[in-house]
């Protein structure tokens, strides 16, 4: 058995949390290949390696006299977790070449991807691993864009006689060694690649949580936890705002068939989260999560015999098209249309789409609604159990929120529901309650 796996900034902002690490990867021989993040925050109010990279490299780019100053805060945040682990290791010669690189402005980017990358050396240098600079596997092509086809083959080639070996995550390299990063949260996706280059049996990904909730827990106090969902029902929720893993990271081991399993570092008996292609499994309830996230806009469009004039649903999406705007939903009626559309993106062009809708399609009324929030309710569970759209109504009735959409998808996965802004809390807590609370 191979296993993959991914710790990140938060599991390795110390020397203590290095040392958890290291007894997590040691109670498994099959923990062969780790992809460390860079080290995160130590209490709350401490700044993450990265954050203190671009500080860093921003004050050399523009001369300021501070940049000594940050970079030996970031020479002691490293030299903190080597004197913890007792290591005899030096960067030294590291640090040599960072600050030649930053002074003759590298970019942001080749910045950001030394956290991950000393943080590495230190991880190899401890458990013993051989160290592998992702640079010369993690393939970007000349546009920028990751390459996985060239990245695979890189993997494999480098990594096949390897027993062990730490990749450090979030970055990579074009083909002529400039360093490229992923977006922030990256160093999900570097371990969902390296898991299905290697066909790894399963991508363990260490957090400092025990997986995914089936709601955020700033809302609901102690909110269960969900022990085995979908790729498909991850990718609902994370497209509505649930974070756990960076929704990029799915990807890889999905085309794989890999199962992700997230982790808690801190709590390492709790068997956490299984991320899987399907499973016979039946769920603990109804529905797997609720997410949902506020900040938009509906567009309400009305004309009579719409669904028999062609191209009109087109027409309509060609402004927005025009005006570099995206929709989030799109339900309708015979003789209705809404678009949902985040607000903040709307707002400086809400008239030229008006008036470029009237031009395009001619409608008989149009109505503009602000402040309103969308709810995903996600679960594999829906299509066996009768009754789950008249129970969430219900529940929300109950606690007198106003409905403003509902769409539904045919996979019956999801349910979709808009609500104001102000009732976005009252409502998540009354379909939790209802679905959650008591089936306890």
């Amino acid at each position: 058995m191979k296993k993959v796996v991914k710790f990140g900034g938060s599991s390795l902002a110390s020397a203590e949390q290095f040392k958890k690490v290291g007894d997590i990867i040691r109670a498994d021989e099959t923990r062969r290949f780790v992809v460390p993040s860079a080290p995160g925050k130590r209490n709350s109010n401490d700044t993450k390696v990265t954050d203190l990279l671009y500080k860093c490299y921003r004050a050399a780019e523009k001369g300021h006299t501070d940049f000594d100053k940050v970079l030996t805060e970031i020479k002691a945040r490293y030299q903190e977790i080597i004197d913890g682990l007792g290591l005899g290791l030096s960067l030294e010669e590291d640090f040599n070449i960072i600050e030649e690189k930053f002074k003759n402005h590298a970019g942001e980017e080749y910045a950001a991807s030394r956290g991950e990358y000393l943080n590495g050396k230190i991880m190899a240098d401890y458990l013993g691993y051989e160290f592998v600079d992702s640079a010369k596997i993690i393939r970007f092509d000349g546009e920028g864009q990751f390459d996985m086809e060239m990245t695979n083959r890189l993997t494999r080639e480098y990594l096949k006689d390897k027993e062990n070996a730490v990749i450090p995550g979030f970055y990579g390299a074009m083909e002529d060694g400039t360093v490229k990063t992923f977006s922030r949260g990256g160093s999900d996706i570097t371990g969902s690649i390296v898991a299905g280059a290697l066909d790894a049996d399963l991508y363990e990904n260490w957090t400092d949580v025990s997986g995914f909730l089936v709601t955020d827990p700033r809302i609901i106090e102690n909110p269960k936890s969900i022990d085995t969902i979908t790729y498909r029902e991850l990718r609902e929720l994370s497209y509505m705002g649930a974070t756990v893993l960076h929704e990029d990271a799915i990807f890889p081991v999905r085309k794989a068939g890999i199962p992700i399993n997230i982790r808690n570092t801190n709590r390492p008996e709790d068997a956490g989260t299984m991320i899987v292609e399907d499973t016979c499994k039946k769920p603990a309830y109804t529905i797997t999560g609720i997410a949902g996230k506020k900040g938009f806009c509906s567009l309400f469009i009305e004309k009579s015999m719409m669904n028999s004039e062609i191209g009109f649903g087109r027409k309509v999406l060609q402004v927005l098209e025009k005006e570099g705007i995206s929709f989030e939903h799109l339900p309708s009626g015979i003789d209705t249309m809404t678009l949902f559309i985040h607000q903040d993106e709307f707002a400086e062009k809400e008239q030229q789409v008006i008036s470029g809708i009237h031009r395009a399609v001619n409608p008989d009324f149009m109505e503009l609604e602000s402040d309103l929030a969308l709810i995903a309710v996600v679960g594999r569970g829906m299509r066996s159990n009768r009754g789950t759209a008249a129970r969430i109504f219900a529940a929300l009735a109950h606690a007198n929120v106003n409905v403003k959409m509902i769409d539904q998808g045919s996979s019956e996965l999801n349910v979709i529901i808009g609500v104001r802004n102000e009732d976005f809390e009252i409502a998540v807590k009354a379909i939790y309650d209802i679905f959650v609370t008591t089936q306890l």
